[in-house]
């Protein structure tokens, strides 16, 4: 987005300028239009990385950094609209070429590891984050540190950088959320559920946690609702997953009660639910 009534400013006292001072006035006039264009094009950029629409974000990176290849800002943003858009496969060669420029810095190697990660090249991200000094102590890279310690089946490890993440951070719901994910694949039940618990006081509208702590309940038998805030389809959703939980644990019948409950409940057709009670009752008659 152009100010245009400032650059017309200028463009005016560069008229009357290039009369008085000549070519020295005119080049101080230039540099200052150009001034206004760079300070411009950098609250342009911030929202590009903010609110503006991801894939669209890509095209004004893609176009910008073709023009002056040249600028790391402008290849950060590429990649960075590039995650935002969830097209991470694209990202990684752009981080790739980030980290090799003149004025890369720790935290763009961090950003290719969570890159990879989300193409699911673990391996790669862990070789990068090895590459990452060890006094970048940030929120970012001790998150990614527990993720892969916890692919690799590394529970101490993975445990310690979880918590180190999460007192780096003032918003630690979802990382928390990972860690109690952690737990409940490793069958410590009760303690994912605190977990979870834990989560949804910092963030009570993060439903994958709110899911969670179904699970991890279901898992101990407990088939209860926790208490937490939830619209009626949440409620819905999340009898659904304890009815599942149920059934996985052998409890059928009280399975089947929560599934019909879960269609009951929610204010649609609740077409997973019914298949899935359809299902079992077919099972239960052969």
């Amino acid at each position: 987005m152009r100010h245009p009534m400032i650059v017309t400013l200028f463009l005016g006292g560069a008229a009357a300028l290039a009369g008085c001072g000549g070519r020295s006035d005119m080049a101080e006039v230039e540099r200052a239009i150009k001034d206004v264009n760079v300070i411009d094009e950098s609250n342009l950029s911030d929202i590009m990385l903010t609110v503006a629409d991801p894939n669209e974000a890509v095209t004004y990176f893609r176009r910008s950094a073709a023009v002056e290849p040249g600028r790391i800002d402008l290849q950060r943003g590429l990649a960075e609209s590039l995650i935002r858009a969830k097209r991470p496969a694209e990202a990684v060669p752009v981080w790739t070429q980030v980290t090799g420029m003149p004025g890369a810095i720790p935290d763009d190697r961090v950003a290719l590891a969570d890159a990879l990660i989300r193409t699911g090249e673990w391996g790669a991200a862990e070789a990068q984050l090895a590459l990452v000094p060890p006094t970048i102590e940030t929120y970012r890279r001790y998150r990614l540190e527990a993720m892969i310690a916890d692919s690799n089946g590394e529970w101490e490890k993975a445990d310690s950088f979880y918590r180190t993440a999460v007192d780096l951070t003032t918003t630690p719901a979802s990382v928390m959320n990972n860690w109690g994910y952690s737990k409940l694949t490793r069958g410590d039940y009760a303690a994912a559920e605190r977990l979870f618990a834990d989560a949804l006081t910092h963030d009570r509208d993060l439903f994958t946690a709110m899911n969670n702590l179904a699970l991890a309940r279901g898992a101990q038998r407990n088939y209860e609702l926790p208490v937490v805030q939830m619209t009626q389809v949440q409620r819905a959703q999340l009898l659904h997953t304890l009815g599942l939980a149920a059934i996985k644990q052998g409890d059928v019948a009280i399975g089947q009660g929560l599934l019909r409950e879960a269609i009951e409940t929610h204010p649609q057709h609740f077409e997973v639910a019914a298949r899935a009670l359809a299902a079992l009752e077919t099972n239960i008659v052969n």
